[in-house]
């Protein structure tokens, strides 16, 4: 795995870019992972390849699309820690907080976080939908990012919230997102932001293509957002 990983991040130009212990401890915590999910339902992706390729450097590849050293990132709903805490292993500068409204997932990553020697990162138990007015997390990332697979309006609405004014949303989406996105863009506007681009890569060793959907805060959040998840769910921006 820390061969595959290392190969991959040779591809995506950011071998000299990230510690030198990087692919090494990103294989541990893909060791850590599978082992896990023979007791915890973490992830269906088991094969140590797939593991290396479909998890680690598809998080990798977005070391090109922003400049993530010295910032602050919010990982929303990041179940087994993803994208967030590749990026922290990749940016160590990078204070990474993992949301998730999983508290067994949450105690897990906090152990692997120990685990790998990690500091500045900290997962924390919340939905979304009320971490976000929490004074201490409400507008006070330079980057949050989400790589469910929620429609992006409801995305949207419970990732902005978390991001200051000048900082940006990274949702991680497949290529065929076209139409989801321009259903989002008024939700983008009311929400304070605008779509600064879309970042298409391949992941390395697949024939996978992924997206990026790359937008811009440029506006306070108005403070009724995010509404409840039934309200959300029910009546999307």
């Amino acid at each position: 795995m820390e061969a595959l990983i290392q190969s991959g991040l040779v591809q995506l130009g950011q071998a000299q870019a990230v510690p030198l212990e990087a692919p090494a401890l990103l294989a541990r915590y893909g060791k850590l992972l599978v082992e896990k999910n023979q007791v915890m339902n973490l992830t269906a992706i088991t094969d140590p390849q797939d593991v290396a390729t479909l998890h680690m450097l598809d998080c990798a590849a977005l070391l090109n699309c922003a400049g993530f050293a010295g910032k602050s990132l919010i990982d929303v709903g990041t179940g087994a820690g993803f994208p967030g805490l590749p990026l922290k292993i990749l940016v160590p500068s990078l204070e990474t907080t993992l949301l998730d409204s999983l508290n067994k997932r949450v105690d897990w990553l906090n152990e692997t976080i120990d685990a790998l020697g990690l500091e500045e990162a900290q997962a924390i138990h919340g939905r979304a939908e009320e971490a976000a007015r929490e004074p201490d997390l409400r507008e006070r990332f330079d980057f949050a990012a989400a790589r469910a697979v929620a429609d992006l309006r409801l995305l949207c609405e419970l990732c902005l919230p978390f991001v200051k004014t000048g900082g940006r949303f990274l949702a991680m989406k497949g290529t065929d997102c076209g139409q989801e996105l321009n259903a989002a863009l008024p939700a983008i506007q009311i929400l304070g932001a605008s779509v600064e681009r879309i970042f298409d890569y391949q992941i390395p060793h697949t024939n996978v293509t992924h997206r990026v959907i790359l937008i811009q805060k440029t506006a306070p959040t108005p403070e009724k957002y995010p509404r409840r998840w039934a309200k959300i769910q029910k009546s999307p921006l």
